[in-house]
């Protein structure tokens, strides 16, 4: 609880810059000042320090965005979540021949905290750190597959079902059906939705503190569903196995 000036000040710094995040990382004054319904000047002099930390930066437009210094914090970060879990990861990808993932929701998107490579020349690559929607990929799906509907309506109604491909799922409704299917088998599927011609297959993280998937990705050609009845199970040992291995995990 907030009962302290100082402790007051540092709330109210982290809420601006998630709004700054939730707006698309630049925003006005008045924007800022909008959503957090903080007063003008109490904005300014927490924004003005933020930029001096380097955690924000004030354009010549007067607009403020996120700061080059959180890079260096969210890399950090990114480290600590997805470590315990890389050497599962590595395992899965050794024994299935395809890259594994592991992905946490991060405010309305899914982002991606560990990866094992593939050793094949032609391979799925996503970048640790990575941020991508979460209708369309099958981590993004089972990430959304671990929250009530509710939540799901609010996030897509902020960020929208912008379509990655000529099958991406674009109406919360359609959304809603396949999350439900999700629940009820296990584990979801990207079959081209997220990139043409590769496919994914994604578990949930059981116990995570904040919702959690790992996955297995590739060239459609190889991931077949066939693949999947061999790769579902393994995921999900690997998604039990990672689960106590997460910070607050359990």
């Amino acid at each position: 609880m907030a009962d302290s000036t100082g402790v007051q000040s540092v709330d109210r710094a982290i809420e601006l810059l998630e709004i700054l995040t939730d707006l698309g990382g630049d925003a006005a004054l008045s924007q800022l000042a909008t959503r957090s319904g903080l007063p003008l000047p109490t904005i300014h002099r927490l924004m003005r320090t933020l930029v001096n930390r380097g955690y924000a930066r004030q354009l010549p437009s007067r607009r403020y965005t996120l700061g080059p210094r959180l890079i260096r914090l969210g890399e950090g970060a990114g480290r600590q979540l997805g470590a315990g879990a890389r050497p599962y990861l590595e395992q899965v990808a050794g024994e299935l021949g395809e890259t594994a993932n592991m992905a946490m929701i991060d405010g309305d998107m899914a982002v991606y905290v560990a990866q094992a490579s593939s050793s094949r020349s032609m391979r799925t690559f996503t970048e640790v750190g990575r941020r991508v929607y979460c209708h369309c990929t099958g981590v993004g799906k089972m990430l959304l597959a671990q929250l009530p509907d509710t939540a799901v309506r609010e996030i897509v109604s902020r960020v929208g079902m912008p379509a990655a491909t000529n099958v991406s799922i674009t109406h919360v409704e359609a959304l809603l059906v396949e999350l439900d299917k999700i629940r009820d088998r296990g584990y979801s599927v990207d079959d081209g939705e997220q990139e043409v011609g590769v496919r994914c297959f994604a578990v949930a993280v059981p116990g995570a503190p904040t919702p959690s998937a790992v996955s297995v990705s590739g060239p459609a050609a190889r991931v077949t569903f066939e693949f999947g009845k061999r790769a579902v199970p393994l995921l999900h040992e690997l998604a039990k196995q990672a689960a106590g291995q997460l910070p607050g995990g359990r």
